[in-house]
């Protein structure tokens, strides 16, 4: 609901009730709206000088603003032609021992306040009725709380915002404890596994894959292709399509190898073997 500052009245000029014994109820109607015309005028002139008044405030407070900063701008201005570099020398030192720069500009405080309210908010205040006499009853309670404060309470507004802005100001105390927890707690479990790292010896029977798996169990341990053996793939393509060894059953390429980098025995002798079947072969379908 919108609060009306400035009110015109009366508002209806030619209701109410006439009189009894009225020789004349035309010339009474008359009457009686002419003078509620002139009630307005006087009402409309009251509100009239009072929004000048407020105008005539206003623009005073501002010009009295705009002086301030006028002078402050007249002696920064002296200061600033003053100073010449070429003849004072003033070094980094002097600088930085010289004090920050602090406004002494004066916020305005109590900006609503009793003494802040408008005139026609105060008339319409004083024209509002008075509460019911309420506090009367607060020396039976037992709580020992004001009974008025049940049925008004101008304080409410200033608690409610005072509670909000401390519970603001306990989650963001709450949330900053929070992250520092947070931050210590995992440092120290950076620490944790460092240590473990360092402390976790290698063993000469493990891969690299079950060593990197033993020190972080954590980490994804990626399996790596094995190399390729050409001389093992030229050996299985030797045999035909029929005695090549099934895949899933193929050995790896280290299977079988000597200490010096060779075939063992049984994979020369296989070897040698292929060769000899497929020239016999060769020999048999050269004959045929």
């Amino acid at each position: 609901m919108p609060l009306v500052k400035r009110s015109i009245e009366p508002k209806h000029l030619c209701r109410g009730a006439l009189p009894d014994g009225v020789p004349s109820e035309l010339e009474c109607v008359t009457n009686s709206t002419l003078a509620a015309i002139i009630k307005q005028l006087g009402s409309l002139s009251r509100h009239a000088e009072d929004i000048f008044g407020e105008l005539f405030n206003e623009a005073n407070r501002f010009y009295m603003r705009m002086n301030n900063l006028q002078e402050r701008v007249d002696l920064l201005a002296i200061k600033v032609t003053q100073l010449d570099s070429t003849v004072e020398e003033v070094s980094l030192q002097d600088i930085n021992m010289r004090k920050a720069f602090k406004s002494s500009t004066i916020q305005d405080q109590q900006v609503v306040s009793r003494n802040s309210i408008p005139n026609p908010v105060l008339e319409l205040y004083h024209r509002g009725d008075k509460p019911p006499p309420l506090n009367i009853l607060s020396p039976y309670r037992d709580d020992k709380k004001d009974a008025l404060k049940f049925y008004t309470d101008p304080s409410y507004f200033f608690y409610l915002w005072r509670e909000k802005m401390l519970q603001a100001t306990e989650d963001k105390r709450k949330e900053k404890r929070r992250q520092k927890t947070s931050g210590s707690g995992q440092t120290h479990s950076d620490q944790t596994k460092s240590h473990s790292r360092q402390a976790l010896p290698r063993s000469p029977l493990l891969s690299s894959e079950q060593q990197k798996q033993v020190e972080d169990p954590s980490r994804e341990v990626k399996k790596v292709r094995k190399a390729r053996n050409r001389r093992q793939e030229w050996n299985v393509m030797a045999y035909d399509k029929e005695f090549r060894p099934d895949a899933r059953f193929t050995p790896s390429p280290y299977h079988g190898m000597s200490s010096e980098g060779s075939l063992s025995p049984d994979n020369r002798l296989g070897v040698s073997f292929a060769d000899f079947f497929s020239m016999a072969i060769q020999v048999g379908c050269g004959l045929a």
